[in-house]
Formats: structure tokens, C-alpha cells, sequence
């Protein structure tokens, strides 16, 4: 019998996570601590009003009209939706929401893979601390969604490919095509589970019938997915566009959610714990003759170790599947001593009951009520009064400075600031660049970076994109050089300070 009003374990830290991300967290914030949230939003209610996708860029002095694509225009309109009704409190909602069933999603991975009741408890830290790096009110959180799904799928995945599978799967990546970049995933993980699927045989003895035809469902299935991502306003040259900007390793080079993540900073333990235990997971899989487990692991281990924006993947695709390799090898261990090998069977006796006990247990009915409360908290006058950009890391104060300054003001800014500028301003006042580092490219870059970085040729850049008023935070290098140039303050407070030429 299900239990529908007893939560299972997924539900109540999904819960957890929610109330973590509220309140520890203080998401209401914190969330908003990377600009591009900004432009996302402005960019969505854009849409809205006009009922078509902008073509070119609308937000800055230095390239506008220039050819831009709004890659992740969904999530966008579902941005601006939310935020022209119920403001930014309802956007920390909805993302918050988001990660919490993202919580929800990782637990069904786990059990998908047979992982331990126990061990699933016990990785639920390192995940929140690993994913929290990358808990920001932006388009990618929604695709750590269809990652789960689309590793729950092909775990489940049937072995007859049916006409009705074809069109879910290609209706499935076309929304995620339409949300985040990131829907590459969905072929790529048929791929690689297809070439486990058909090289398992090959190399391991024992292993007879199934492989092809699984091999074949995976196969079409990355066709599907192929086919379904072409459904977007751009076609395929969304896919070139996004195969162009993440094959510029100069570019990326010089984005900071692109570098490699500080193990030496406090707290990275329980991110250095993840990725050992995806390793170990990784390791395992081809003990355990999971080739499609291994290849996975190894690609996105590599990807986590590279740029710090895919640590949080690799906590959630593969810490589940670390559980279920790991799960798999204690209970296939031999040569144990007596004694232990007792306590080892009593164990996964105990667990195991304990999962039967989860599996019979549901909770949503606690869902929608749980939701609301966290809504109605968000909206409380007190609350919602400090939701937003924080004041500490963007020109808040400032900003009522810069309202005063003439419209045809040329305003260095740094890109940090220009998606919060684009927010505050709705796009009226043009800013000098923002987070778009794909659509301002290599070379812009460069001479931004020689500017603010005060290189040769930095008075130069100056004088060729004709500034006439610079907000910079206030520890930048460029604030006393300017001031020596004979630049004047017009504004300073903690955060920032506001110059005029």
C-alpha cells in the first residue's frame, strides 16, 4: 500500500534542501549573487512584451546591433514571467524550488542504480556542498533537472525501442534545448551508455544476449535527442554557436566559472570527498563491468577538475552511481573474515529493509504544501524587502548615482556589474559589457581584461571606447590611476565608487 502522506527519504531532504537553500543559505540573496541574472530576467519580460526573440543586442554601448542569440530564451520567459508578477522573491522561489527537486530527482538515481538506503544518507552533504557552489538564480539549474531524468531514463531504459519512446525523448530535449545549453548531455549520455551496452559482451565472458538490442535502443534514442534539439528558434546554428564558444579555449580561458576549482580554500573538503567518491564509483564501474559507468565518470571527472562549473554535475550524476558501484562491490566481496563478512550481510539486511520501507512511503501530498509555505515566507514584507543583488557585491547604493548621469553617459563598468545594471535599469541605460562572454568574444575580452588590469595600452582603450564615467568596486587598480588621470569621485560607498571624466 503507498503511503502517500508519509514523505520517503528523497521528499523530506528534497525539504531539507529547500529550507537549506532559504535559510542557511539565505537564498534570498545569494541566489542573486551572479548578474546574469539580470539580463535574464529583462531579457524574458522582453519577449513577453513583444512576442519575439531579440535578434541583436539590445543592452550594450559597445556592440549594439550587433548579431546576438538568446540561447536560453525559455528559461528566460519563464524568468520574466515570474519576476513581473511576483518580483524577485518569486524568482528566489522558483529556483529554490528547482534545486529541491533536483534533491528529489538525485535520491530516484540512486535507487534506479540499487545504491545503499544508508550511503545515499550519508552523500547528501557533499552533494549540497558541491552543487551549492553553482546555486544561482540562472538558467543551469534547470538542466541539472533533465540530467537526472535523462540518467534515470537511460538506467530504465527498455530494451524494444517503441515509435511512442522516439517522440517523449525528442519532446524532452527540445525543451531542454529551449532552457539550457547544456542539452548536449541527452545524446551523448545515449552514446555512451549504447557503447557499454555493445562493447559489454566483447570484453567480459559471461555476458550474453541483450547488449545488441539495448545497444540499438540507445542508439536510436541519441537520434531522437539529435532531432529534438534542432526544435529551437535558431536550428542547428544553435548547436555551431555553442560548439564555437566552448571550442575558444582562449576565451574561456578568461571566464571565471570556466577555471579550475580552489582546493586550498576553507571548506572544499566535502568537494574534494566528491569527487574522490565519484572516482572511486568510476574506478569500480569497470570492475563491475559497467563500461558506460566508467566512460561517464571519467569524462565528467575531467570536466569538474577543469572548470569549477562542472563539480556540481559531477555530484549529482555520479555520486549515485558511486553508491550503486560501490553498494555492488562490498556485496560481491569475497575473502572476507567471518566475522566481518556476518556484520557486512547484516547490514545490507538492515538497509535493505529500510528501503523497502522508503519505497512504500510518497509524501507528495505534503509537496504542494510545503511550496507554498516556503512561497508565502518569501513574500513577507521583511523578507522580500532584503531579496534581491546583494549590496556588498553590487553597485546598489550606487545605482541611484548613476540614475542622475545624463543618457548618453558612456559607463565603464566591470562585467559583474552589467547584468545588475541591466536589471536595474531595464535595459534603458547601456552598459559597456555584462556576462554574455560568448556573444562579446576573445578580442573584447582581451582589451577588457588590459584595461581593468592596468596593461600596456590600457590609457589607449580608454580613449577608444570614449568613456565619460566609470562606477568600479572600490578595490579595483584602476580606481586610483583613473583618479590620477584626473578623473573625479562623484560617489563611494563600501561596495563601489562612481568617477567622472
Amino acid at each position: 500500500m503507498r503511503l502517500w502522506f508519509f514523505p520517503d527519504l528523497g521528499l523530506a531532504l528534497s525539504v531539507f534542501a529547500l529550507l537549506y537553500c532559504l535559510l542557511v543559505f539565505d537564498g534570498s540573496r545569494k541566489l542573486f549573487r551572479d548578474s546574469d541574472s539580470g539580463w535574464h530576467i529583462r531579457t524574458g519580460e522582453m519577449i513577453l512584451a513583444t512576442g519575439s526573440l531579440p535578434r541583436a543586442d539590445p543592452y550594450s554601448f559597445t556592440r549594439q546591433g550587433q548579431p546576438w542569440l538568446a540561447w536560453e530564451w525559455g528559461a528566460d520567459v519563464l524568468m520574466g514571467a515570474v519576476h513581473g508578477t511576483f518580483g524577485l522573491s518569486g524568482v528566489a522561489f522558483v529556483f529554490a524550488a528547482a534545486i529541491a527537486a533536483g534533491v528529489w530527482l538525485w535520491f530516484r538515481l540512486h535507487w534506479a542504480v540499487h545504491g545503499d538506503f544508508l550511503l545515499a544518507c550519508l552523500m547528501i552533504s557533499p552533494m549540497l556542498s558541491t552543487t551549492n557552489l553553482h546555486w544561482l538564480a540562472r538558467p543551469h539549474v534547470f538542466s541539472w533537472l533533465f540530467l537526472l531524468a535523462a540518467l534515470i531514463v537511460a538506467e530504465r531504459a527498455p530494451g524494444r525501442f517503441r515509435a511512442w519512446h522516439g517522440i517523449l525523448i525528442a519532446a524532452f530535449v527540445a525543451a531542454w534545448a529551449n532552457l539550457h545549453a547544456s542539452f548536449f548531455f541527452a545524446p551523448f549520455i545515449a552514446l555512451v551508455y549504447g557503447a557499454g551496452a555493445a562493447l559489454r559482451p566483447m570484453l567480459w565472458n559471461g555476458e550474453r544476449g541483450g547488449g545488441g538490442r539495448r545497444a540499438l535502443w540507445f542508439l536510436w534514442a541519441a537520434g531522437c535527442a539529435l532531432l529534438g534539439s534542432l526544435v529551437n528558434p535558431y536550428g542547428w546554428q544553435l548547436h555551431r554557436h555553442i560548439a564555437a564558444y566552448l571550442g575558444d579555449t582562449g576565451l574561456l580561458a578568461r571566464v571565471g566559472e570556466f577555471q579550475s576549482f580552489n582546493f586550498h580554500v576553507g571548506g572544499s573538503w566535502q568537494i574534494l570527498l566528491t569527487v574522490g567518491l565519484a572516482g572511486c564509483g568510476t574506478v569500480l564501474a569497470i570492475l563491475r563491468g559497467r563500461l558506460d559507468h566508467f566512460l561517464l565518470g571519467a569524462l565528467l571527472i575531467a570536466l569538474g577538475l577543469r572548470s569549477a562549473r562542472g563539480l556540481p554535475v559531477v555530484a549529482l550524476a555520479l555520486l549515485p552511481l558511486a553508491n550503486g558501484a560501490i553498494t555492488e562491490a562490498l556485496r560481491r566481496a569475497s575473502g572476507l573474515r567471518q566475522g566481518l563478512a556476518a556484520w557486512r550481510d547484516k547490514y545490507f539486511a538492515y538497509t535493505g529493509r529500510l528501503r523497502e520501507i522508503d519505497a512504500r512511503m510518497c509524501g507528495l501530498a505534503w509537496a504542494p504544501v510545503v511550496l507554498l509555505l516556503a512561497f508565502v515566507a518569501l513574500r513577507a514584507p521583511a523578507v522580500a524587502a532584503r531579496t534581491g543583488f546583494p549590496p556588498d557585491e553590487f553597485p546598489v547604493e550606487a545605482a541611484a548615482f548613476v540614475e542622475k548621469l545624463p543618457a548618453s553617459a558612456r559607463l565603464l563598468a566591470p562585467d559583474k556589474y552589467g547584468g545588475y545594471l541591466i536589471y536595474r535599469f531595464e535595459g534603458r541605460r547601456k552598459v559597456f559589457m555584462d556576462g554574455r562572454s560568448d556573444f562579446y568574444g576573445l578580442e573584447f575580452m582581451k582589451r577588457y581584461i588590459d584595461l581593468v588590469e592596468l596593461r600596456a595600452g590600457w590609457r589607449e582603450a580608454m580613449d577608444s571606447f570614449r568613456f565619460s564615467h566609470a562606477l568600479l568596486p572600490k578595490n579595483y587598480a584602476l580606481v586610483p590611476a583613473l583618479e590620477r588621470e584626473g578623473w573625479k569621485r562623484l560617489h563611494a560607498d563600501p561596495t563601489s565608487v562612481l568617477l567622472e571624466k
